[in-house]
């Protein structure tokens, strides 16, 4: 076994990924404590903080390390991770801050995962999941975002964090790390109802529509945590 698979399966070690999952969780408090931040358009997520309405909250992957900043309520929120070793590290640190999460996909076998979040929404609980999930084609919505909304009846609200102090790492999605002493901004895009009774051709618009509105807020949260944009959605 060469140096690189050791390495891998030492980080697949129960103690060292709950150690890995500590400082994960150190690392977001800090760059959270030490950041300024500003929110966008903030009265599309509002009627969900109250909880008068259980949203979809859809945001990119490549943003998951950021979106433990997204939920400034006590009502529950849940995110759908992925059950890989490397998603269940960033579950470990969100449940620090109150986001509990549900391991699987909306799309790729994740029949009971979809069951659970249909469940958490139909009681009035919002939930968060990553339409390019898990493994891409990043920034590309997948079907699975739609056909929630279709089977719950809930919105999807479209959402980013970014933050002008951030490194990008050499993956598929090119995984966002935010770092402290910046501007952060947490940018929420405009509800998308999806009918029930909507035809495939339908979704499939839906499905487009979802996606540039993602890639909208996205850019959005960017230009003005660089500080190159006004802070409007």
């Amino acid at each position: 076994m060469d140096l690189r698979n050791r390495l891998k399966h030492l980080s697949r070690h129960p103690a060292v990924r709950s150690g890995l999952g500590r400082l994960t969780e150190g690392h977001i408090r800090w760059v959270k404590a030490t950041t300024r931040w500003t929110t966008i358009n903030a009265a599309a997520a509002e009627p969900a903080w109250r909880g008068e309405q259980p949203v979809i909250v859809a945001f990119w992957h490549n943003r998951l390390a950021l979106m433990p900043y997204c939920w400034p309520s006590p009502k529950p929120f849940h995110m759908l991770i992925s059950g890989h070793p490397d998603g269940q590290l960033i579950a470990r640190a969100v449940g620090a801050f109150g986001i509990s999460t549900i391991a699987g996909s909306s799309t790729r076998g994740g029949g009971a995962a979809v069951r659970d979040l249909v469940r958490k929404l139909k009681a009035g609980e919002s939930i968060g999941i990553t339409p390019d999930g898990p493994r891409g084609p990043a920034q590309v919505a997948q079907e699975g975002v739609v056909a929630l909304a279709r089977l719950s009846g809930a919105v999807v609200l479209p959402a980013a964090v970014s933050v002008s102090n951030r490194i990008r790492l050499k993956t598929w999605d090119r995984l966002i790390i935010g770092l402290p002493f910046g501007r952060g901004v947490m940018a929420w895009g405009e509800p998308i109802a999806v009918p029930r009774d909507c035809d495939e051709v339908t979704a499939r618009a839906l499905q487009h529509q979802i996606q540039d509105e993602l890639n909208r807020v996205s850019t959005v949260a960017d230009l003005a945590a660089d500080g190159t944009a006004d802070a409007r959605a």
